[in-house]
Parts: structure tokens; C-alpha cells; sequence
């Protein structure tokens, strides 16, 4: 099992047991009609046909040729998909509620913060920012270490592991920003890696934590135009099937494995989740073995038999698809499985060496 300790990007894929991963950062969540379907096109000539969504709201194709790399690079920088330097794509951390409307506070915040970026200092690679700025935040469980948000009366800057955020104004949010970071690395955050870590250790300044956030939102669902897939995969013709369809304009990704169409009339396609009691919205599984290298089991199919709430398998103890807390977390290991209940994938474990077909044959 490997730790990479980064994510993949555009320019700095990583490789996996299918081919090179490329993520692609939307900004702003969003993709033109154009944009996502010259990502399908992508995806089935260069890669393997499968688009994921992923926890950060972000895209990334999958089974990429090592060879092709350059190809794909310069086809993304057509789309307008990339920046123009690994480390412009490095320091583009960003998660948007996928609910703004053109010209909002979420609009006019992202488009100062990417103003800011070059003069944010070198942060860990995993570190990010959520700028959550609808009337209630959503975005409470998606990863992020600087959290813009709303309170009763005003915009404010939250830190990561802090319950309270700091009062701003509009104008005083790039540099708000750029303190934060700079306290965080000034008080040895970096050794942590993320802000909610360092907070464990390291007090936050009173004046940093003041003000309380609006209470969160109800969780988006999947109905109308917005469609869920299952573990977060996407066949990519079966995407550009459905734009073509739905007639839509554009596509937002969201960081909880369901996209919405714009413009787009409702259809009922095969292989998206519409229904929000679907168990498999709340199932996660990553790709497994022998898509990932890292995983020695078959994954995604022992999914969809088990799938239910609280259920998460995984290739290896690493937990990708779900770093969190599961009722259920089935991890693989040397091709059986260990099962943890209530825990985390790298806890351990109260039964090993479980087998698929014990896993699906009913206690008697």
C-alpha cells in the first residue's frame, strides 16, 4: 500500500493500476456543454470511458496512456479545463457551493480569491478552501481548511476545526485569507498538514472565532435535473448520451457524487441514480482491484449486492472513497476481507479473512 500524500492533477497525474489518473478542477464547479463533452471524447480516446466525480467537486478521468499525457494536456488546455502551470493548478484548491447564481457573493468571492492565489504562500498539498457563501452552508462535510460562510448578519472566514469564523466584509476577504495562512504556517501547521489537525494542538486567536455560521443546509438530492452516480463513476458515452438527450447547457459537479444539468429537460437514463432513497447513493466503494494497485479485491461489484447506508468497501486500509467513520467499512486485504464495525478502514478490525461469498450468504 502506497501514501502518495497529494492528489492528482492535470499536470501531475499519478499513476494507478489502470492508467494515469488526470483530475481537472472546474471553476467554479461548472462546465460548458462544450467543455464536458470534449471531456467524454477524452476520456473514451485517451483514457478508459470512466469520469469520476470526486469529494472535493472536482472531475478526473481515469485509465489514461503514460504516453498520451501531453495529448491530453494540450486537448484540456483547448477546453479552457487547466491553468497554464502546474503550480497555478497547485494553489487552484478550490470547492464552490454548486448553487450560486451568476453574479452572487459566491461568484464575486471566487473571482477575487483566484485574484489572491499568487500571493498565498506554499501551503501542504491537500490543503484547500471552501467558499460555502449561500444562505446556508453546504459544504460542512466536504474537505477544506479556510471555509468562507455566512452568518446571521455577516460574511465570515472560518478555519477548519473551529466551530466559530471571524467576521469580514466582502472586501477584506483575500486578505483575511492570506492572514489565516500565514498564521497557519507561522505556527508550524505545516507539520500537521491540515487545519483541523494543527487546531488540536495549536489555539486559534479569539478574534479568529467569534462569530457563528448560519445552520447547514438540507443535503442536495437527486430528482429533476440532478442525477446521482453510483460511487461517484460515470460512463463517459453514457454523459454524453445523456447532455445530448437532456439538451442541456452545462453541467455543475457537486462533492457529494451527484451532478445537475442546466437548462436541461428531466430524462430517466440507465447506469444515474434518481431517486434519493437509491442505497447506492449512500453506499462507497472506490474502483478496487484491478483498477487500483494498492487493492487486492473486487470492490464495486460486492457493493451493489450489499449496498445499504453505512456501508463502505474498500481496496486497501487507506480508505480513499471514504476516509471517515462508517457503521459498516469492509477492507480489503490480501484478497479477502477484514470487517470493522463503527470505525475507520485502518482500525481494527473484529472479524478477518471473510471471503465474498461468506459476505453474501445469509446468516442462517
Amino acid at each position: 500500500m502506497s501514501i502518495k500524500g497529494w492528489c492528482p492533477g492535470a499536470w501531475r497525474a499519478m499513476m494507478s493500476g489502470d492508467g494515469l489518473i488526470m483530475r481537472i478542477r472546474p471553476r467554479l464547479a461548472r462546465l460548458t456543454r462544450d467543455q464536458i463533452l470534449g471531456l467524454c471524447t477524452l476520456s473514451q480516446s485517451h483514457g478508459n470511458g470512466i469520469i469520476d466525480l470526486t469529494s472535493r467537486a472536482n472531475l478526473q478521468m481515469r485509465g489514461i496512456n503514460e504516453d498520451d499525457h501531453q495529448t491530453v494536456l494540450t486537448a484540456l488546455h483547448s477546453l479552457d479545463l487547466i491553468d497554464t502551470t502546474p503550480e497555478q493548478e497547485a494553489k487552484r484548491n478550490i470547492v464552490t457551493t454548486p448553487l450560486w447564481q451568476e453574479g452572487d457573493l459566491t461568484t464575486r468571492l471566487h473571482a477575487a480569491i483566484i485574484d489572491t492565489l499568487p500571493q498565498m504562500p506554499t501551503l501542504p498539498a491537500k490543503m484547500g478552501i471552501a467558499i460555502d457563501t449561500g444562505p446556508q452552508p453546504t459544504l460542512a462535510d466536504t474537505s477544506a481548511d479556510f471555509r468562507f460562510e455566512r452568518s446571521a448578519t455577516s460574511l465570515i472566514l472560518r478555519a477548519d476545526g473551529a466551530p466559530n469564523g471571524q467576521a469580514i466584509s466582502e472586501a477584506e476577504a483575500p486578505q483575511a485569507l492570506l492572514h489565516l495562512a500565514h498564521w497557519f504556517l507561522d505556527t508550524n501547521g505545516a507539520a500537521a498538514g491540515r487545519m483541523a489537525k494543527h487546531l488540536k494542538s495549536t489555539p486559534l486567536p479569539d478574534d479568529w472565532q467569534d462569530t457563528a455560521p448560519n445552520q447547514a443546509a438540507q443535503p442536495l438530492q437527486p430528482g429533476g435535473t440532478t442525477y446521482g452516480a453510483p460511487f461517484g463513476s460515470i460512463d463517459a458515452a453514457t454523459l454524453a448520451a445523456l447532455l445530448q438527450d437532456s439538451q442541456a447547457t452545462a453541467l455543475r459537479v457537486t462533492p457529494w457524487r451527484l451532478f445537475i444539468l442546466e437548462n436541461a429537460k428531466p430524462c430517466a437514463p440507465q447506469g444515474f441514480i434518481t431517486d434519493a432513497n437509491d442505497p447506492l447513493l449512500y453506499t462507497h466503494a472506490c474502483p478496487g482491484a484491478p483498477a487500483c494497485a494498492s487493492a487486492t479485491v473486487d470492490t464495486r461489484h460486492l457493493a451493489r449486492k450489499l449496498a445499504k447506508p453505512g456501508l463502505h468497501i474498500s481496496g486497501c486500509a487507506k480508505g480513499c472513497a471514504h476516509p471517515r467513520r462508517a457503521a459498516t467499512t469492509l477492507v480489503g486485504n490480501d484478497g479477502t476481507f477484514d470487517l470493522v464495525e463503527n470505525g475507520h478502514p485502518w482500525d481494527a478490525p473484529r472479524a478477518t479473512g471473510l471471503t465474498a461469498t461468506d459476505l453474501l450468504t445469509p446468516a442462517s
